[in-house]
């Protein structure tokens, strides 16, 4: 038989707990908040979260400070923020490595999805399939198939084995069955040098960085890796219109340890997504090549949890050692 005072014990401890987290909600913010950026200053997720810090200041009514901690592909800066205090002082500025670690790292300290609670997407970054105009061809159908018929003749530059633009490159080879030869450079910078050069036939790069080169006929682009067609590109189809179901974006997000107050992380969530909304923000995010975000948590855990599943099947396919 059930102990009515048990349950009534129960009941006024959930109560309790229901006020506690309102009025916790009433009070947030009543100091500063840290934005823990989990990459070096001037990297894609620090842009995104200085677009939105200062805004995001006036928006509390608090200073919200980036903090910056970059290191073992982003691993420091989560361990990080996996401990500190669930109090609603402490974001973490998660990335693209984030659910790309959580397979191709055997001994993380921390889980993306079990240490941290979502609460909103804040940008997504696509990757522009960019030829070198010497190669003879004038959309990715094309190019798939001087591919298939020079197997390897094709080379793709990457920031290096693991990256972003390795990824997106090694999924349309996956999904199409083709190959590329991988050529690998030390940064991103390098490989998109690689490519205006000629020295290898194509990379994958943000459209920001690409712009220029288009404008000015030394890269030609064929394809972006987005869902949807890109506004700065209207005219470029996406790779999904010739390889169905093929997506592969660059995002930032955040996140805060699993145990903070609901009530006070959906308080930080709005003033996020109002934030987002601004189109003072939305012209900064979309100079720089992003496409704002927002939403809900539960769109970002099952985000997440995708994300994971696309690269952890990557890396089985491609037998990429662990670390």
């Amino acid at each position: 038989m059930f102990n009515p005072v048990f349950l009534v014990a129960i009941a006024a401890t959930c109560v309790a707990s229901v006020l506690t987290g309102a009025a916790e909600a009433q009070t947030y913010p009543s100091k500063p908040v840290r934005l823990l950026v989990a990459s070096s200053a001037g990297g894609n997720p620090d842009t995104v979260a200085r677009v939105i810090a200062s805004s995001l200041t006036n928006m509390l009514k608090q200073q919200v400070i980036v903090d910056n901690r970059a290191g073992a592909g982003g691993n420091i800066g989560a361990e990080l923020a996996a401990r500190a205090p669930a109090d609603g002082y402490t974001f973490f500025v998660a990335h693209t490595n984030h659910t790309i670690n959580a397979t191709l790292y055997r001994n993380l300290s921390y889980d993306l999805l079990k240490d941290f609670a979502p609460v909103t997407l804040l940008a997504l970054a696509p990757y522009v399939a960019s030829l070198h105009p010497s190669v003879p061809a004038r959309s990715l159908p094309d190019l798939l198939r001087i591919a298939k018929s020079r197997p390897r003749d094709v080379l793709y530059s990457s920031a290096g084995v693991g990256s972003g633009s390795f990824f997106a490159a090694e999924y349309v080879k996956a999904l199409s069955k083709v190959d590329m030869l991988h050529v690998p450079y030390k940064g991103g910078g390098q490989a998109i040098t690689a490519v205006v050069a000629g020295e290898t036939s194509i990379c994958f790069m943000p459209v920001s960085v690409g712009m220029p080169h288009y404008q000015q006929g030394r890269l030609r682009p064929i394809a972006v890796s987005s869902a949807r067609r890109l506004a700065q590109l209207p005219q470029v189809p996406t790779i999904a219109e010739t390889i169905p179901g093929y997506e592969m974006v660059g995002w930032t997000g955040l996140l805060v340890p699993a145990k903070t107050p609901r009530e006070v992380n959906e308080v930080a969530r709005r003033a996020v997504v109002s934030v987002l909304n601004a189109p003072d923000v939305q012209k900064r995010l979309d100079a720089v090549g992003y496409v704002v975000a927002g939403g809900q948590p539960e769109e970002m855990q099952a985000y997440l949890e995708r994300d994971i599943v696309r690269y952890a099947d990557l890396i089985r396919r491609l037998e990429l050692p662990l670390q």
